[in-house]
């Protein structure tokens, strides 16, 4: 079932977190369970995880990509997700930046498929909770906007591990401005965590300038996508926002174009969503174009180089 974030995840410790507390609990004990029962497999080729803590929206695909297509100069890397039907979404969307992606309902047959493709690299788009094989590297993404909510696990908040996960962490990458704080935060958990930021560049603004804009999307942090919006002086009148992996039919997509057309608004979505439409043809439909950028990008590439 698909759900948009509850706005108490957010927030601090409050009276929904704590009636879901015994049902975090549980979720604690059963991670905890799969990790001490786990017997890792062992590969021989070397695998960087891009990952989270946080439930969905910390831009785990487009750096993949970055890596992916960092690597290529002198690596054959292979982008390895698993395998869910509702996001063909971040499919589409990585085979149209890199022809490299392996998908599979099992992440142990992906890396032994891309071990017979001869790939000699695995990057692996989420899987930081999948103790079912050893990682090399370890990358766990954030979002400056959400970090860790309320910094409480499932149902009670958002978080899918813990903050002491981060022991395994090799690099952490936050996408938005300097946060001096959650650094002390990370590297109280592990003094050799790297820390490096990012920040995404969109390229098609002159697209939307001047036009009065209805902006719908379906992804993890929907409110990133209208905040980026508005930072960039767009003219947004009315926003749709719908759970991450949202399957949009064609019904729901003729109404919001009339919705548009009615009050004279453009419309504008995420390029993740776009890629899950796209095969509707709706002309009226257009997205916003985003680049990732890491700030010392080469000195990232440089020390992931260094590991593997």
């Amino acid at each position: 079932m698909k759900i948009l974030k509850p706005k108490f995840w957010q927030n601090e410790i409050n009276i929904f977190s704590i009636l879901l507390f015994p049902l975090t609990i549980i979720y604690y004990v059963l991670i905890n369970l799969r990790k001490i029962v786990s017997l890792p497999k062992k590969f021989d080729i070397p695998i960087i995880c891009i990952g989270n803590i946080y439930v969905g929206g910390t831009g785990k695909t487009p750096l993949s990509i970055l890596i992916a297509d960092q690597l290529k100069s002198n690596k054959k890397p292979a982008i390895i997700k698993k395998y869910y039907k509702n996001h063909i979404d971040e499919h589409n969307l990585i085979k149209s930046k890199i022809d490299c992606l392996i998908l599979d309902k099992s992440r142990i047959k992906a890396i032994n498929e891309a071990i017979k493709k001869n790939y000699d690299v695995v990057i692996l788009d989420d899987g930081f909770q999948d103790y079912s094989f050893k990682k090399k590297l370890n990358i766990i993404c954030f979002n400056s906007n959400q970090l860790v909510g309320n910094g409480m696990l499932f149902p009670s908040g958002p978080l899918r591990d813990s903050m002491n996960s981060l022991k395994e962490a090799n690099f952490v990458i936050i996408n938005g401005p300097k946060n001096f704080k959650f650094e002390e935060k990370v590297l109280s958990v592990s003094k050799e965590i790297k820390i490096f930021y990012s920040k995404y560049l969109p390229s098609n603004l002159n697209q939307f300038k001047n036009k009065k804009l209805l902006a719908f999307s379906g992804i993890g942090n929907n409110e990133n996508f209208f905040e980026m919006l508005e930072d960039n002086h767009l003219n947004v009148k009315e926003k749709l926002a719908f759970p991450d992996h949202y399957t949009f039919n064609k019904n729901e997509l003729n109404q919001i174009i009339k919705r548009s057309i009615k009050n004279g608004y453009d419309i504008v979505t995420t390029e993740k969503d776009y890629f899950r439409i796209k095969d509707y043809g709706f002309k009226e439909i257009n997205y916003l174009k985003l680049e990732l950028e890491i700030l010392k990008k080469d000195k990232l590439i440089n020390q992931i180089k260094k590991l593997l």
